[in-house]
């Protein structure tokens, strides 16, 4: 089984310092959509993991979290695709859970759910512990120049061997073997 797991904010959809609360702060990146639509044409099952702290600030509601996961469903869907399934956090920091990354809980639920090692599965994330929470648990960390990946980038310490692109697109690219949008940077800084 091909699998890929991606971070929501800042990777699929634009990311918001006051969080995304509603389905209509919910907008895809450019180009998000369709990335999705041809990973899953070429036989991925594309899994989501995000950190959704807004739940437990009291920010949004699992109703509100519901109708934004809805409306990205039915956007994917629109494009040809679809994602497979959605795994989150709903902690704050303070809660110290298992699950929130840079912890790798949700990574080893998804592991459990699909029964398969998540050794080199591309694991693509904006920020540094979506990274860190999919190279704990074997991913290989793909580092997206959209959202915090600039920031996040520019901070260094990102786990050895994370390659980034420009977005979601050229990832799909790179992982399809097609002429990718630009070529995968090793990161100097590990």
């Amino acid at each position: 089984m091909k699998l890929i797991i991606l971070d929501r904010d800042g990777v699929i959809n634009q990311d918001s310092d006051s969080f995304i609360k509603s389905p209509e702060e919910w907008e895809p990146i450019p180009g998000s959509l369709e990335a999705i639509a041809r990973l899953y044409r070429a036989g991925y099952r594309v899994v989501v993991a995000t950190n959704q702290s807004g739940l437990g600030r009291g920010l949004f509601d699992i109703i509100a979290l519901n109708a934004i996961h809805q409306k990205m469903h039915a956007a994917v869907r629109a494009a040809g695709g679809i994602i497979d399934s959605i795994f989150f956090c709903p902690h704050t920091v303070g809660d110290n859970c298992d699950c929130r990354k840079p912890r790798q809980g949700m990574f080893n639920a998804i592991s459990k759910r699909y029964d398969i090692s998540l050794e080199g599965v591309p694991s693509v994330g904006d920020s540094l512990r979506d990274l860190q929470a999919g190279f704990l648990a074997g991913c290989r960390p793909i580092l997206v120049m959209t959202g915090k990946g600039p920031l996040t980038h520019e901070n260094g310490g990102l786990p050895p061997e994370t390659i980034r692109f420009d977005n979601l697109a050229a990832v799909a690219s790179h992982l399809l073997d097609t002429k990718a949008e630009n070529v995968p940077e090793k990161n100097a800084k590990t």
